[in-house]
């Protein structure tokens, strides 16, 4: 498994977070106005991101999806020089960096296009956009004509079946991958690129590095012609991104529970093998709290895009409940420049909700890899829950402006909800919960978030550390055997802590996640291992 299985995403728009200009003059001063992620990565921490995917950083025209040119961050952001910088402030941290791959399209200054305008057919480059004629005069005036993405002709299609234009991307590719050590890319418009060329560079990036994540913008179809062994590692779940709004708007619980059991279902699902990028909204769609009918509910959604299959990502302010919508065919509301100060103004109480999520994801591996089982729906109640091994998390959903108590079966003796920290009621193996109106559970054996010690200070890199596990101490495990602790890791893919221990009676070596270590025995009936020297 990579560590991208297991992540959280936070995604940033970089031109409208650092409030930079609408246009880039190229002839301005460069503004290392992209630093400021620097002074965010604490707060990063503290909501247990594992990586940061930037909208398009190279040097563009405007939005970012006009390049001029792949191997040059562009000047309202900084320079390539700060932006390593960046990178491995990131790095250190523990986040990787993912950035926005534009090759479907670049503008109209981009240095090969150019050279068209200037040389007419005698230009080496005429094979490089897709389409172009000399037979006809382009909308913008160009005495030659050729095809812009989706009819705007500010951006011109590349010819990705030119071996000339799939060399330039790879080396940029190889750039980013060598000089800053990017861990994954996302393309841009990924249903119009061609399959040969998603081929080509995934056995370079692969080759480079194999755990790099390859991601791509997909709204329709069958998202397996895009994401297979073959191509890409993850698509974007547009399905389910509006079912997640929609089902609560609609009060309609139904919506998403099929298409989430028509994804990836524990007894069927097309998407079973992939793990889809999920999200709630992003820099091109309506911000969701400008899109839930009611904001009592945005918790709600929030807990289900983290504990239904897929990686879960949040768009930077959208932790806090930031608001904003497309306006006379704009998308600027969607993509505002923020200050880290600002927010305590806005929705702290979702931000700590989007928080605690993040730690309960890291603790319990059912909730990220987990199958998927309903176990009782209505139209505004839903009990599902994910299992993987010998763990079971069950997750309860409560839409209404009512009180609704659910009986469910459990093979578990003793339950707590992680997110209040209050235990729930089990006898003779039937559990029973009584939800508050719009509130959420997530059920588990093993409480091993609210046992923990207080969490330091607002965005310390340490504030959620797990129980102490003393390296040399001798723990008792609940079957009977005992075992020394050689050392404590850390996973390689996922960074996830593991507790390395070595039987005494036979010396065979184990590893185990840390908070499952720490945790209760699988029927929650006692601590799994307790120190006794």
């Amino acid at each position: 498994m990579n560590w991208y299985d297991n992540a959280i995403i936070y995604h940033i728009y970089p031109l409208g977070f650092c409030g930079a200009p609408k246009f880039n003059d190229f002839g301005s001063e460069v503004s290392y106005r992209l630093d400021k992620v620097i002074d965010w990565i604490p707060h990063l921490k503290e909501m247990n991101v594992d990586a940061v995917y930037f909208g398009p950083v190279f040097e563009s025209v405007e939005h970012g999806y006009d390049t001029v040119d792949y191997k040059k961050i562009d000047r309202r952001l900084g320079d390539n020089n700060s932006f390593r910088f960046i990178c491995d402030k990131l790095h250190e941290a523990g986040i990787r960096v993912i950035l926005d791959g534009v090759f479907n399209h670049v503008g109209r200054k981009f240095p090969q296009f150019v050279d068209i305008q200037e040389k007419g057919q005698g230009s080496g480059y005429c094979g490089w956009f897709q389409n172009l004629n000399f037979g006809g005069q382009s909308p913008c005036g160009d005495p030659f004509w050729y095809e812009g993405w989706n009819g705007h002709y500010n951006l011109v299609k590349l010819n990705l079946q030119n071996v000339g234009v799939c060399d330039h991307i790879i080396d940029a590719v190889n750039y980013w991958i060598e000089s800053f050590g990017i861990d994954g890319i996302r393309f841009d418009a990924a249903d119009c690129i061609d399959f040969n060329f998603f081929k080509r560079i995934r056995d370079f990036c692969k080759g480079k590095k194999p755990d790099f994540w390859l991601m791509g913008e997909i709204i329709h179809g069958d998202y397996n012609r895009w994401a297979n062994p073959d191509m890409l590692d993850s698509v974007t779940n547009y399905e389910c991104y509006k079912g997640l709004w929609s089902s609560h708007n609609d009060k309609n619980y139904f919506e998403i529970d099929y298409s989430i059991n028509r994804q990836s279902g524990a007894n069927g699902g097309i998407y079973k093998n992939i793990n889809l990028y999920t999200f709630a909204d992003n820099h091109d769609v309506n911000r969701l709290a400008s899109t839930v009918s009611n904001p009592a509910h945005l918790p709600l959604i929030y807990t289900l895009m983290y504990t239904m299959p897929g990686i879960p990502s949040i768009y930077y302010g959208s932790e806090y409940g930031v608001q904003g919508r497309k306006e006379n065919n704009s998308d600027d509301n969607l993509r505002p420049c923020l200050h880290l100060a600002d927010m305590e103004r806005e929705n702290i109480d979702l931000y700590k909700h989007i928080v605690k999520l993040g730690r309960i994801y890291k603790a319990y591996p059912a909730l990220r890899t987990g199958g998927y089982e309903k176990m009782q729906i209505t139209n505004q109640q839903l009990l599902f829950k994910k299992v993987l091994g010998d763990q079971t998390v069950y997750v309860a959903l409560n839409l209404a402006d009512y009180q609704y108590d659910i009986n469910f079966g459990t093979h578990l003796p003793a339950l707590v909800d992680v997110l209040s920290g209050q235990p729930i009621d089990v006898n003779n193996g039937n559990a029973h919960i009584s939800m508050q109106p719009f509130t959420a559970m997530i059920i588990v054996a093993d409480d091993i978030v609210n046992n923990q010690p207080e969490a330091a200070p607002a965005y310390k890199e340490d504030a959620f550390e797990e129980t102490e596990v003393v390296v040399g101490g001798i723990y008792h495990h609940y079957k009977g055997n005992e075992y020394e602790v050689i050392a404590v890791a850390n996973h390689t893919e996922t960074n996830e802590e593991l507790v390395i221990y070595k039987s005494l009676s036979d010396e065979r070596i184990w590893a185990r996640p840390k908070a499952i270590f720490c945790g209760k025995s699988s029927d929650g009936t006692m601590m799994r291992f307790v120190k006794i020297n």
